[in-house]
């Protein structure tokens, strides 16, 4: 999923980075925690799954804090004063004259003083994992040993993975937060971050918040513990604590618990809860390609390739219309399709592995089934990105389909050839994968 357009806000002589997306009746402002990329964020999966849930009922404003993700780079750490400078700068920018506030881990502190300085600005706050002290860093031995850690593990993905995880992470997932941690700041400014944030003592002025305030945290958080969300929670009034389940700082390690964020905020700031049922269905998701597509192309040459690809997309439109499956659009050697059945799913996928073979080309399928998001003649979530993935991991003719699609195919005559866990980009646990081994028949 591509990221929305980014715009630069003036804060004084620096350049804040935002992004808008959405289109609900409220403004929402997402105040990021310890570091953060626009782009990357977006791109990943557990944290798009969250802002195109906030786009539903919300114009989401994003940022990257000065010194850090696609912000300006400035010297030390800034104050306070000067991210809340910066938020009202975006909000300027953005055409914003009154938002809620998201305010994740350290954008917590910041939250809550902006709406005690600027009531008027600041129409709910939603706080996660946050704190009005931090409670690991204002010990300067423990901070120490952070900033030693700082030295020696930025940008390598261990110190993110040691502090905000009780589980040890895959070596894919460590890349993909080495790369973050790389391209939301440097070791140096990291550096300055912690100082700062070993310094935050908002304590004092939480009476004086009269927003309206929800504060979520999970149960287990090793980085805030929990009792820092309950103190939050007891000294702002009226402010109310919704605990989550789970033992890692962020929720974006697990798709239930993120869509229950999305829900506590939508009913707190909303007073309700979307209906979703019209645009959110259960459906198996299937992807198809061509094997070694470009190898073949270049063999044939432009004109034989277009004719084999034409016969390509005639069989496999006709076996998605055989097995009752809805072509979501063509991938120009593959398609994407749903069912609403999966075991018609893979009865398809086996039936076009046939169907094509005489072609001389091989095609593999990827199936999962789950919630989706329907966006017109799209679809989005989740579901399709764990599909793609799926493919991606599958053999020539082979249809390989994950755990849940096994599952529930149950009792439908449908063997399975047991491929083992396999890691698959973007998710937080590796993903049963089977081989079908049924034919096509009905």
């Amino acid at each position: 999923m591509s990221p929305p357009e980014t715009r630069y806000a003036r804060s004084g002589e620096v350049s804040i980075a935002y992004q808008v997306s959405g289109g609900g009746p409220l403004d929402l402002i997402y105040v990021p925690g310890f570091v953060s990329n626009l782009d990357l964020q977006w791109e990943a999966p557990g944290w798009s799954q969250l802002f195109a849930r906030f786009g539903k009922f919300s114009r989401l404003i994003r940022f990257d804090k000065r010194g850090t993700g696609l912000s300006d780079r400035v010297s030390g750490s800034p104050n306070l004063d000067q991210r809340m400078d910066d938020v009202r700068a975006v909000m300027d920018a953005a055409g914003s004259s009154r938002a809620a506030l998201f305010g994740v881990s350290e954008g917590g502190p910041m939250s809550l003083l902006f709406a005690a300085t600027y009531p008027e600005r600041a129409r709910a706050l939603v706080l996660y994992g946050s704190f009005a002290r931090h409670p690991v860093l204002a010990d300067k031995e423990a901070l120490q040993r952070n900033l030693e850690l700082i030295d020696h593990l930025w940008g390598t993905g261990e110190f993110i993975a040691r502090n905000m995880f009780t589980t040890k992470v895959t070596d894919e997932v460590l890349r993909q937060i080495a790369h973050m941690e790389r391209q939301s700041a440097s070791p140096s400014a990291i550096a300055a971050i912690l100082r700062m944030n070993s310094e935050i003592d908002v304590r004092h002025i939480l009476p004086a918040v009269r927003t309206p305030t929800l504060v979520l945290h999970r149960i287990g958080d090793p980085r805030v513990s929990i009792e820092a969300g309950r103190y939050i929670a007891a000294q702002v009034p009226g402010a109310r604590l919704v605990t989550l389940p789970g033992n890692n700082h962020l929720f974006t390690d697990d798709p239930l618990v993120t869509d229950r964020v999305a829900d506590e905020t939508e009913e707190f700031l909303t007073g309700a809860r979307q209906d979703f049922d019209a645009d959110r269905v259960l459906a198996t998701v299937m992807f198809t390609d061509i094997v070694d597509s470009t190898r073949r192309a270049a063999e044939l040459g432009d004109r034989q390739w277009r004719a084999l690809v034409e016969r390509h997309d005639a069989i496999v439109r006709g076996q998605l219309a055989r097995f009752r499956g809805r072509e979501i659009k063509s991938l120009g050697d593959g398609f994407l399709a749903t069912f609403d059945g999966p075991a018609r799913a893979v009865r398809c996928a086996a039936s076009i592995a046939g169907a094509v073979h005489p072609l001389g080309i091989d095609v593999r399928a990827g199936l999962h089934t789950g919630e989706i998001e329907l966006r017109g003649d799209d679809i989005a979530g989740i579901a399709v990105n764990i599909a793609a993935r799926v493919a991606a991991a599958a053999g020539p003719g082979m249809a390989l389909v994950s755990g849940t699609v096994r599952d529930l195919v149950a009792g439908s005559g449908l063997l399975f050839e047991d491929r083992g866990r396999h890691f698959l980009k973007g998710l937080p646990e590796d993903v049963q994968l089977y081989a079908a081994m049924a034919s096509g028949a009905e």
